[in-house]
């Protein structure tokens, strides 16, 4: 055992001196984990900000004035007042997301007690701020409404009344949640791509046929790979945390560090694995690369992360419970944004570790058929 982890050790080390010396693959790296995750956090916004809104304001009113008022930035641009019968041209031109129509005595109306209607024009085509928009709007003309009939005291009218508090991302901020999930999407690419890369490149440059003369086994090469390329993503990983998401996007981290590159290191184990597997059925470069791109487009657009679990239909739940990202991703909700601790996300912990486990067993099996054929 005291050799096998010996030749590991070594082996690591000397994995660890080729990826320093490709520096293209160091600069994609480095791109990755800075760049990119800034730009897509910035860039990608699922919250509203600057929507184009108009209004329809058919009652001219003290109270509608303030209805057109209260839309302000950065969800919205200043209201524009528009007439009716411009609506439809104006909406399929795209130059409003949202027009919002007040009718005639809508001010009276409220006064008199009754329950007036308000019609909101939404351009669906722009998914991003539709629904969220809508219901921003629908906020306002709430609390608005509240407020103007509680400076005339007959707010008492009202009986209920929703408050909204928003517990973990209190100003709904979209760049808080795309950092980490930029983040978890670069891990996710890097790990299958890095060790997958590793291997070929062994194939390649011909160096295979040195660790075949040399006395030692499958396992230790692939977990050479394995801890070697895992190290560098785990360091990379925290530096980036700590560097860009922390601190130049300010996203703040509300559990234990060390837990989540605990569960980062689980992650990590299994993606290394999952890339090993692919790497040997793949007799080239491009070939790894086409084979990893549908893998790593199931495990991100899969994962939770966009879109609920229990959204999707019961058998694909099912299926994904094998996917390693399901479960990274519940770790990173957990400990980054609600502070979830070790007694919370234990059971995936203990799930990646049998995944990353079962994908490396399987992949040790290709990998001694691949050197078995080598050395034939």
């Amino acid at each position: 055992m005291r050799r096998w982890l010996t030749n590991v050790y070594h082996l690591g080390l000397k994995e660890l001196t080729s990826l320093v010396a490709d520096r293209v693959l160091i600069a994609f790296i480095v791109y990755s984990f800075t760049v990119m995750i800034y730009t897509e956090s910035k860039g990608i916004k699922t919250d509203v900000e600057n929507a184009s809104v108009a209004v329809v304001d058919n009652d001219r009113t003290q109270l509608s004035q303030r209805l057109r008022d209260a839309l302000l930035a950065p969800q919205f641009r200043p209201a524009t007042l528009i007439d009716r019968s411009d609506v439809d041209g104006l909406m399929d031109r795209g130059l409003h997301t949202f027009v919002l129509d007040i009718p005639p005595r809508f001010e009276a109306e409220v006064l008199a007690g009754r329950s007036p209607i308000l019609r909101l024009d939404i351009d669906a085509t722009a998914t991003a701020q539709a629904g969220i928009g809508a219901g921003f709007i629908e906020r306002i003309v709430h609390d608005e409404t509240a407020a103007w009939l509680a400076t005339r005291g007959i707010d008492a009218q009202l009986p209920v009344r929703a408050v909204v508090r928003a517990l973990f991302n209190p100003n709904l901020e979209s760049v808080r949640y795309q950092s980490i999930m930029s983040l978890v999407e670069n891990i996710t690419m890097i790990s299958i791509l890095l060790v997958g890369a590793a291997v070929i490149r062994e194939r390649e440059h011909g160096t295979i046929e040195h660790l075949l003369v040399m006395p030692v086994g499958a396992s230790e090469i692939a977990a050479a790979k394995t801890w070697a390329n895992g190290a560098a993503i785990l360091a990379t990983t925290t530096l980036s945390l700590l560097i860009v998401v922390n601190g130049v996007l300010g996203v703040p981290i509300k559990g234990s560090l060390a837990l989540f590159l605990i569960g980062t290191a689980f992650y990590v184990f299994a993606l290394t694995s999952l890339g090993i597997m692919l790497a040997t059925v793949s007799s080239s470069m491009p070939q790894f690369a086409l084979l990893s791109m549908p893998v790593f487009l199931v495990l991100s657009m899969l994962s939770g992360a966009t879109s609920p679990l229990e959204s999707m239909p019961e058998p694909l739940q099912y299926i994904l419970q094998i996917s390693p990202s399901v479960h990274y991703v519940k770790i990173a909700h957990g400990v980054i944004f609600r502070g979830a601790g070790l007694d919370i996300v234990w059971p995936q912990l203990v799930v990646l570790a049998g995944l990353g486990t079962a994908f490396l067993a399987a992949a040790l099996a290709r990998f001694r058929t691949m050197l078995a054929r080598h050395s034939g």
